[in-house]
């Protein structure tokens, strides 16, 4: 990503709306379908400033890795150990068949072999152990914001059960999230084509608009896994080894 992306990150993670009520709907669906053992060994890839890892940590022993060294020593404070630096597709150095949940969120659209990644994150579960996937939806949604990020794609359903299956993984409830507030982002996007308007900064709205914004995708925590959700700007799944 650009050297910007994770200077805002740093900057607004503990105050967007969407990284707040983002974690809260990850953490509600986890109790719900992730049927982890107690403690489970978990493992993020692609952890950023570390703003899901004490989400995270309410479900077991939390190892993260990250590329870029400057978010990787936030999140190193953040967990209170050293966070790795192992990169997709290959994770070199991480231990094989040792974790029980293994979250990519946001992470695997950023990899132009998103298979081989998936395939790597399969080998280095235990046995019974689950891989939660977040990614960007709908290829036509695509903006600046994606370039910024360093996007490969966005995805379909489709696409994405197919880089899931074709790495020897199975979903678990894919669906969409993002869902509610989904009128205002589409609108937004094609917006922003039309008028040549860059949407790559995602600073927080004003106060009373970010609060109403997290207040509303914070509703989704009751929804997601529960019932299908309508077009969404990101698919969330579990997945498992065949």
């Amino acid at each position: 990503m650009d050297r910007r992306v994770y200077d805002r990150m740093a900057e607004h993670d503990s105050t967007h709306w969407w990284y707040r009520a983002r974690r809260d709907i990850l953490a509600d669906y986890l109790t719900r379908e992730g049927r982890l053992p107690a403690p489970a060994r978990i493992l993020e890839i692609g952890c950023g400033t570390g703003h899901n890892l004490p989400m995270l940590a309410a479900f077991g022993d939390v190892d993260a890795i990250e590329i870029d060294p400057a978010a990787r020593a936030i999140a190193s404070a953040r967990l209170g150990k050293p966070v790795g630096e192992a990169p997709l597709p290959e994770l070199p150095g991480v231990a094989r068949g040792a974790y029980d949940l293994i979250a990519v969120l946001d992470v695997v659209e950023h990899i132009e072999d998103d298979v081989a990644a998936l395939a790597a994150m399969r080998a280095c579960l235990a046995p019974g152990g689950k891989i939660l996937i977040a990614v960007p939806a709908h290829q036509w949604l695509w903006s600046a914001h994606d370039v910024v990020n360093h996007h490969h794609r966005r995805y379909s359903k489709a696409t994405l059960l197919g880089a899931i299956h074709e790495a020897g993984l199975k979903e678990r409830g894919l669906t969409y999230f993002n869902s509610l507030l989904f009128p205002l982002a589409a609108a937004a996007r094609v917006a922003g084509r039309l008028t040549g308007r860059d949407d790559s900064d995602d600073s927080p709205p004003a106060a009373p608009v970010n609060a109403l914004f997290e207040r509303i995708f914070r509703l989704e925590r009751h929804l997601v896994g529960r019932m299908p959700m309508p077009m969404g700007v990101s698919i969330l799944t579990l997945a498992e080894p065949r």
